[in-house]
This record gives C-alpha cells, structure tokens and sequence, in this order.
C-alpha cells in the first residue's frame, strides 16, 4: 500500500494571527510532493506528471496569511488524488477488483481520465504502466481526499459559525491554450460561480471590475466555471460562498520550463489587492446572513 511520503505534511491550513475577514483562500491543485512509489509506477516522467500542476498558486496566495486570511494549501499531487473531485469518481478500467456500489463510474470527469484517482494528466497522457488495485484507490481517498475536506469543513463551520458568513476561494490555474485549437485565445483570468449558483452575485462582479481595473482581461466560467469543491461549498442561500478563480499560467510563470516569470511578484501583489477589495465589502450584502453569537 502506497503512503504519501512527502517531506511535507499531505495539506497545510494557516490561520492569520487576526482575521482581516471571513474570506479563505485555497489552493487545491499546486501539490508537488510526489510518493516515491507513484513515480515508479507511472509510465510518463516526472516534467510530463507535472504539467497537470496548478504551478506555484500556493505561492502567489501565501502573503495574504500576513493580511489577515487563511490559506489552505494541498502538498500531494492532483494527479495522484484530485480533492477537486467527488470522493468516489473512479474509473473501473483503471482497477482490479470490484470497485464499491457507491462509486461514480460515470460521471463526464471520469470519462476523460479526471477522476478522484485521474488515468491521464491534463494533455491526455496515460500515467499508469498498469492497473491499480481497488485497495490502494480506496487507501488514498481515506488517507489523503477525506482527511483535507474534513478539515476544509471544519474551517468553513466554524469561520461562518463566528462571522455569520463566508466566502472560500478556490484558487487555480490554466494552461494559456486549450487542447481545442479551435478554443478561442483564453483570457488572463476566468472567475468560476457554477453559472450564479455558488455565491452571491456581487462576487463574480466585484472580481470583474477590480482585476479589469487591474489591467486583465478576465473570463466568467468558460472553459471553467468551478469543480467539486466550489459546487459542494458554495450555499449562498445559507451564506456559504464559493468561487473559483483561474489564472492564465503565461501572465505570472513560463510554462515550458515551469518557472516564475517576470510579472509573478507583480501579479501576487494584484491578488492581495483584490482580497482587500473583497474585505470591505459588508457581510451582510453577501445576502442571507447569521449574526455571529455574542
């Protein structure tokens, strides 16, 4: 059986000194700790499991600890468990063994190779030389994807048990060109609320008018309007809110040699920007909203 074996712990939740607000950022996608054992079985090298990475979003996010907001940072690779994913998206060609009656084998995200356990890496790789067993698929779910949303869980609970409200922001990052060529040019970001379902819809316009007025060109869930974590968090109805933002990888890294670009300083400067924006914005304008107990 496969154990994470990361020199660092499988997630990391920072909670500021003093909350600025009730505001979490978390980066679900930019884990790359990979096990040892993964490696070996895996039939594409390491640059190639990589290219699935939302490279460096946790770096971009991690000095708005310092303002006063949690970060939530993920240290095991996407493509060895997605926790963007249903926790039992799996896909039976992947496996021996029976997989459990609950399984979702056929969700859209399973059939390209995306599940909870992915097949392909995000440019349609196989990764695996050979099948898995049913055990080790069900062995990282219970050890890696359950523990990290218990604890997501936890936060939230208790973030809107004390402040009535609060928003989550899921934070990724995109390839500049689809695999579609005939996908148009992709903006510099594309802000996700599952088509108004997630979030109040002062959100996703807040986040339009202060990053345009930043000077990007910014997109509204197209090609990415939110995964799992946004659709399962995001109640606006019981001020829970959830929304996703997705950098273009070209505006703050080169995406070839996978390293920061000239403009990363910059652009993690105009994310903390924006959490301050959203900070002012009153509590009680994010719709439904619980008076924290005295």
């Amino acid at each position: 059986m496969t154990d994470f074996d990361g020199e660092s712990p499988p997630f990391e939740i920072m909670e500021p000194a003093e909350w600025r607000a009730p505001i979490i950022f978390n980066s679900p996608h930019s884990g790359s700790a990979y096990p040892d054992d993964f490696l070996r079985a895996s039939r594409i090298d390491l640059p190639s499991l990589r290219r699935s990475e939302d490279s460096f979003m946790d770096e971009l996010i991690a000095d708005l600890l310092s303002r006063g907001f949690p970060v939530v940072r993920v240290h095991f690779p996407r493509c060895y468990v997605d926790v963007n994913r249903e926790p039992y998206e799996l896909d039976p060609r992947m496996f021996t063994g029976r997989l459990p009656s609950f399984a979702n084998t056929r969700s859209m995200r399973v059939a390209g190779g995306l599940g909870t356990i992915p097949r392909v890496v995000g440019d349609g790789q196989e990764i695996y030389r050979d099948r898995l067993s049913v055990d080790e698929a069900l062995h990282r779910i219970e050890t890696l994807y359950k523990p990290y949303h218990r604890a997501l869980r936890r936060l939230i609970n208790r973030v809107h048990q004390q402040f009535g409200t609060v928003v989550l922001v899921d934070c990724h990052s995109m390839p500049s060109v689809g695999v579609s060529r005939d996908e148009p040019r992709r903006p510099d970001m594309v802000i996700g609320d599952r088509y108004g379902t997630s979030c109040a819809s002062l959100l996703p316009e807040l986040f339009e008018d202060v990053l345009g007025r930043l000077g990007y060109s910014v997109g509204r869930n197209k090609p990415y309007a939110g995964g799992f974590i946004t659709e399962h968090y995001g109640n606006p109805a019981s001020g829970l809110h959830a929304i996703q933002i997705e950098l273009n990888r070209a505006i703050y890294m080169d995406e070839r040699r996978r390293e920061r670009g000239p403009r990363f300083a910059q652009v993690a400067s105009d994310l903390a920007v924006l959490a301050e924006v959203l900070a002012t914005v009153p509590l009680g304008d994010l719709g439904p909203f619980q008076a924290a107990a005295e």
